[in-house]
């Protein structure tokens, strides 16, 4: 049997971290996801995804998500039923995350979670920094040049 399911959206309010009684970490959030078609004439619709997330993965949400940031989640698709406070049995659908991934780098991050931030009472002391820009990170090799083959031109490729 195969149940995995990976979504990509933007966090639609804060996570906050929970624990059981056996103080084991968890934490639910809603993922909004748009819609990867859109009807002539007509905005984009999305779905709000609900993700549980247990142990280490909700302290990483946790520590690094917020309103309005872009995540990436890798899970399996569950469902459970329960009875409300009136009395009426219920169903939720919810992904239970297994990975979870940054959906856009922190600079980006930075200029759209502050579309999505609350304005504050006082306005903020401006913040200097210098920007830093370093090489990307390098691709996994055992040392030895040998382990794969250069292709120069799309000619060379064996497809």
């Amino acid at each position: 049997m195969l149940n995995v399911a990976i979504i990509m959206g933007r966090l639609v309010a804060d996570p906050e971290l929970r624990h059981t009684p056996n103080d084991i970490a968890v934490t639910s959030f809603t993922v909004a996801v748009d819609r990867s078609y859109v009807k002539a004439g007509a905005e984009r619709q999305a779905d709000f995804i609900d993700v549980v997330a247990w142990r280490s993965t909700a302290d990483f949400v946790c520590k690094y998500f917020r309103k309005g940031s872009a995540i990436v989640v890798q899970g399996s698709l569950q469902t459970r039923s329960y009875t409300d406070s009136q009395g009426n049995k219920r169903k939720a659908v919810e992904i239970v995350a297994d990975n979870v991934h940054f959906g856009e780098s922190k600079r980006d991050s930075a200029a759209n979670s502050a579309a999505y931030a609350a304005p504050s009472a006082a306005p903020a002391a401006p913040i200097h920094h210098t920007e830093v820009v370093s090489a990307p990170a390098p691709a996994y090799s055992s040392g030895d040049n040998g382990d794969f083959e250069e292709i120069i031109s799309d000619d060379d490729l064996p497809f």
